[in-house]
Formats: structure tokens, C-alpha cells, sequence
């Protein structure tokens, strides 16, 4: 069987890759369990040099990153080139601090008396699942660190983007890691499922939707052996705008927080709540700001905001408007030309009038829309913030550091900013509350999840 991607730009097939059999998955993961015999024994310095190596090379293959994020999954081409500036950021500090990280802790040493010290062992091939919405970076933050701890990796894309596990994989070996150590794996659900479950997996981390997080979850837990894993999942991430913030710099921020990539960004902007002394105006400024996107084929420089990657994610966008328009929000931006049911291409938009009975409040829309919604009170502000089910950024707009950190530390979230949003920083670990995550990923915390 092939994986087939359909590029959300034309419905063309953009890229195509044979599948694996089970037994082709078995060898794969017997080559990678007998790679990780040599692996774990070479020096971290070493391992630290070919990572290095892996950013110049990749660094150097820009366009072609770009270019394969834009036929896969439609972002325009003239931003291609800032996931590679943010997969280097990413490897590159934890590079940085692996020698560190991955020393003996010495927790006494009397000299011929008494040792006491912790050892981190790697634990031996680990099986990542990347997402597609942004293809590089999900895989940068498991797979530089597995490998810099010691471990083989089994790397599978979403089908949406294969070509780049492809490219990537390649890149690393190119830098010197051996062929078994690093795989790319293409399987359906069936062999993917298998892979969860193998005797010789012993951590597998998961970033994608929470339906599936839970799916994997299940399989895990009905195997025979105990596996660990670790998963970044859905989110609904709010924005809280107070009166003393300075608006431009909130508005601008946040309406690119919420539609770059189509809004299909794990820590997108999803929920606006603006304090009503400055909401008449913020929303003034965000539709101002909307009307000069420019949505069409990603491939033109000229391009702002390409398709969704799949017509099924346009589809969820529309029936999320059409449900909240239902129930009595407002639209602001009249339809850009080339949004069109039926095809992948969805125009940014601007909903007022909204609460939390609508999807789009609730719900992960993992589109270019933006609602917005009047609040009175830090309180209020709170309390709706904390109303999800999701936890894995919020931002909070104001001049005041000591408020934002009291309204912050009331926050139930992974991550929250005080006049930022949609950013990951490597050196702080990247984890979510409630149902937007199980364990973490990156900073120097983030070598444990890949090792004992």
C-alpha cells in the first residue's frame, strides 16, 4: 500500500511512499533495537558533534523545507523558511545543554569512603509520531533530544507530511547518525497500532489531536509490556486583553497568533476575551488588521493565508461558524473570494456576540478564526479562561507585570505569556494541563523523558 498526500492547494498528489508490512516494521524495529547496542555506548560529545553538523546541513536545505511544507500542507511559501529557523533554535539548545543534562548527578562523594551518584540511561528505541501542522518542529523537540540521550529512534509523520520525516531522517545521516538509528516509518493504523504495542518500543510520544492521544493511550495500556509515553495534544488557548495593555502591539500580535497557518497552530489563539473599556476598539483594530489578509495559493509570494491542509479541517472550520452564527454571533469579515465550500481554502474571521454554548468556544477549531468576547473583570476574565477542557497556553495583555503574573498563577495551563502568544522557547518545558498533554518535551527537564 502507498501513502498518497493530497496537496491541499490543487488536490493533486503532491508526494507518494510505500507503506510498511508488519514484518517490514518488525525488522525495523529489530535493526533499530540492535543500533541501540553501539549508539548508547558512543560518547555524548560525539553525538553532540553530529547534531551540530545535522543543523548546518539542515539549515542549508531551507528552500527545500519550505517548499515541501507548502505542497503538503499549504502554508504559504513566503514562511517556509521560519520552521527551519525555528527547528535550529529548538536543536540547538538542547544540544547545548546536553552534555549537562546527561552527566552523573554526584549526590556524595567521600573518596575512598562512599559514591553516591544517578546515572541516565537511555532507554533504547523509542517510536515518535509527529503531527503535519508543523511537520519539522514537532519533530525536532522529541527526536534531537531521544537521540542526543542515546536512544534509536522509529519516526512516523502524519500521512498528511511523509515527505518530511523523509527529509529529515536524511539529514541526520547525513550528519553521521547511522542508517538503524534513526528510520522513517510509513504504516497505516494497523501497523502503527502494532508498533505501540511492540516488545522492543520502549517509549513512544504522540503530538496530535486528543481523540487519537487516547486511542494510543488504550493501546499501550493493553499490551503486555509496560511502555511509557508522552503526548502533546489539543488546545483552546485564550487571550485576555486588559485596559492598560498597549492595543496596537495586542492586536497585532493576536490576530497573527490566531490565523498564521491557517490558525492551525497547537497553541493558537483561539478565544479572545477583552476587557470592555478597550473592546469596541480592539475589535475595530482586528478587523482593520483581517481585511488586509491575503488568502490564495500558497505557492504565490504574495500569499498571507493558504488552504487548510485537508478539506476535512475546512470542513470542521465551516461547521464550527455555522453553528456559532446559529446561535447568534455576529461575522465581521465578508467571504474572501477564493473560500469556497468544497475546497480546502477558508478566509480569516472575526466573531462577536459569542459564549460558550457556541463549538467555536469550546471546542478545538484549529482554523483562521477568532472570536471575541467582552469581559468586566479580571475575575470574569478567569473564570472563562478556566472553562476548557484544554490547557496549553494563555496570554495576558497588559503594561502591569505583577497583575499578570497574580492572574497567570490562576491559570489551569501549560504555558502562559504576558504579551505573547503561539511560541514555544525551547529552554522552558513544553507541557500541557488537563487534556492537552501527558508529560513534556524540551528545556533541560526534557532529556527525562528519554532517559531512566
Amino acid at each position: 500500500m502507498k501513502i498518497q498526500v493530497a496537496s491541499p492547494i490543487d488536490q493533486s498528489i503532491a508526494y507518494e511512499v510505500n507503506c510498511l508490512t508488519q514484518d517490514q516494521v518488525n525488522d525495523a524495529v529489530e535493526r533499530s533495537q540492535k543500533a541501540f547496542l553501539s549508539w548508547k555506548k558512543v560518547p555524548v560529545s560525539d553525538r553532540v558533534a553530529i547534531m551540530e553538523k545535522f543543523c548546518t546541513l539542515f539549515e542549508q536545505k531551507k528552500d527545500e523545507v519550505a517548499k515541501s511544507i507548502t505542497y503538503q500542507m499549504g502554508r504559504p511559501i513566503r514562511y517556509g523558511h521560519g520552521e527551519v529557523k525555528g527547528v535550529l533554535e529548538r536543536a540547538r539548545y538542547m544540544i547545548s545543554v546536553a552534555e549537562e543534562c546527561l552527566k552523573d548527578t554526584v549526590v556524595e562523594h567521600t573518596p575512598g569512603v562512599v559514591k553516591r551518584f544517578l546515572r541516565k540511561e537511555p532507554l533504547g528505541p523509542v517510536f515518535i509520531i509527529a503531527s503535519w501542522n508543523y511537520p519539522y518542529l514537532t519533530t525536532v523537540n522529541n527526536v534531537i533530544p531521544a537521540l542526543l540521550a542515546g536512544n534509536t529512534v522509529l519516526l512516523k509523520q502524519s500521512p498528511q507530511t511523509p515527505q518530511c520525516a523523509d527529509i529529515f531522517v536524511d539529514t541526520l545521516r547525513e550528519a553521521g547518525v547511522p542508517k538503524d538509528v534513526i528510520q522513517a516509518i510509513h504504516v497505516q493504523d494497523k501497523e502503527a497500532s502494532y508498533l505501540v504495542q511492540h516488545p522492543l518500543v520502549q517509549f513512544v510520544n504522540f503530538t496530535g489531536s486528543v481523540a487519537v492521544g487516547k486511542t494510543i493511550r488504550k493501546t499501550i495500556g493493553d499490551c503486555e509490556n509496560l511502555i511509557g509515553c508522552g503526548m502533546e495534544l489539543g488546545g483552546k488557548d485564550p487571550a485576555y486583553v486588559l485596559p492598560d495593555t498597549n492595543l496596537d502591539f495586542a492586536v497585532e500580535n493576536i490576530v497573527d497568533g490566531a490565523f498564521f497557518n491557517s490558525g492551525q497552530c497547537c497553541c493558537s489563539i483561539e478565544r479572545c476575551y477583552v476587557h470592555k473599556d478597550v473592546y469596541d476598539a480592539f475589535v475595530e483594530k482586528a478587523v482593520a488588521l483581517t481585511k488586509t489578509y491575503v488568502l490564495g495559493n500558497p505557492a504565490q509570494p504574495e500569499t498571507t493565508l493558504g488552504p487548510m491542509a485537508n478539506i476535512k479541517f475546512a470542513n470542521t472550520v465551516r461547521k464550527h461558524l455555522k453553528d456559532a452564527i446559529e446561535k447568534g454571533a455576529k461575522a465581521l469579515i465578508e467571504p474572501f473570494a477564493e473560500d469556497k465550500p468544497g475546497t480546502a481554502y477558508v478566509g480569516p474571521q472575526i466573531l462577536i456576540n459569542v459564549n460558550h454554548d457556541m463549538l467555536v468556544m469550546k471546542e478545538e477549531t484549529f482554523g483562521p478564526v477568532l472570536p471575541i468576547m467582552k469581559v468586566s473583570s479580571d475575575e470574569e476574565a478567569v473564570k472563562l479562561m478556566n472553562d476548557s477542557k484544554y490547557g496549553l497556553t494563555a496570554c495576558i495583555w497588559t503594561t502591569n507585570e505583577e497583575r499578570a503574573v497574580e492572574i497567570g498563577d490562576q491559570i489551569e495551563t501549560g504555558t502562559w505569556f504576558m504579551n505573547r502568544c503561539d511560541y514555544i522557547d525551547p529552554a522552558l518545558a513544553w507541557v500541557g494541563a488537563k487534556e492537552s498533554g501527558l508529560g513534556f518535551s524540551m528545556s533541560k527537564q526534557g532529556f527525562s523523558q528519554y532517559t531512566r
